[in-house]
């Protein structure tokens, strides 16, 4: 007879480093500024410099993706790209719709005694004036933006998450990760860190519980309710 499974309460008792995605836990970073409109942005700041986009390039919407397509196209761009996207976060997170939730794991991670580290694909720049804007600075120890200039920092590649463990000097074991994208399953279980998947659109649950999130969550609100002291 096999024991009953570990509930999110469980799970979450040992750990006293969180890693935290942005873009959709924290604030939807696009929501005021429409993803496929600083993808145009970007494009046209290709067309400035008098580049010639490619049909790939001309057909992706999402930005980031973007920013690795130019960085596999044309790399003599990338530092200049990825510092033109980066302004372009900045202004979508000014108008960008905080997630309550967010704020509320915040506030539970720093009131058990818990580090939280934010580890996202978006610039670095852009996620520390929105925390500082918004006065959720001080719930944070560090932020783990891309590496300017270097796309393939990005997740899936577990290599910001790994900085933001060795920052702190944190076990794998003493972390969990939460992030609403495939990629970022994918990015904690390169780290060794287990992931707590949350599932903000439709079809997201199953997309999330698939590729090995150990729980899915449709509210951030829920892992701040079950918060507990840390062992």
């Amino acid at each position: 007879m096999t024991g009953a499974a570990p509930s999110l309460k469980d799970v979450l008792r040992p750990v006293k480093h969180v890693l935290l995605d942005f873009d959709g836990p924290v604030c939807s970073v696009f929501a005021g500024m429409p993803a496929p409109e600083i993808a145009r942005r970007l494009r046209l700041g290709m067309v400035d410099a008098g580049v010639q986009g490619t049909d790939s390039l001309a057909d992706e919407t999402d930005p980031l993706a973007l920013l690795r397509l130019i960085a596999a196209s044309r790399p003599d761009l990338t530092a200049t790209m990825d510092s033109e996207l980066a302004l372009l976060e900045t202004k979508a997170t000014r108008i960008g719709r905080p997630n309550p939730g967010g704020e509320s794991v915040l506030r539970a991670c720093a009131e058990s005694g818990r580090l939280v580290s934010i580890v996202s694909n978006n610039a670095g720049t852009a996620i520390e004036e929105y925390l500082d804007r918004q006065g959720l600075n001080c719930y944070v120890t560090g932020v783990y933006g891309r590496t300017p200039g270097d796309p393939s920092s990005m997740k899936p590649s577990p290599r910001l998450l790994l900085e933001a463990m060795n920052a702190a000097r944190s076990k794998p074991e003493e972390c969990i990760f939460i992030g609403d994208a495939v990629r970022d399953v994918e990015a904690g279980d390169a780290a060794n860190v287990p992931t707590i998947g949350y599932a903000n659109k439709p079809g997201k649950e199953a997309r999330l519980a698939a590729a090995g999130a150990i729980f899915v969550v449709e509210s951030m609100q829920i892992i701040a309710d079950v918060m507990p002291r840390p062992e």
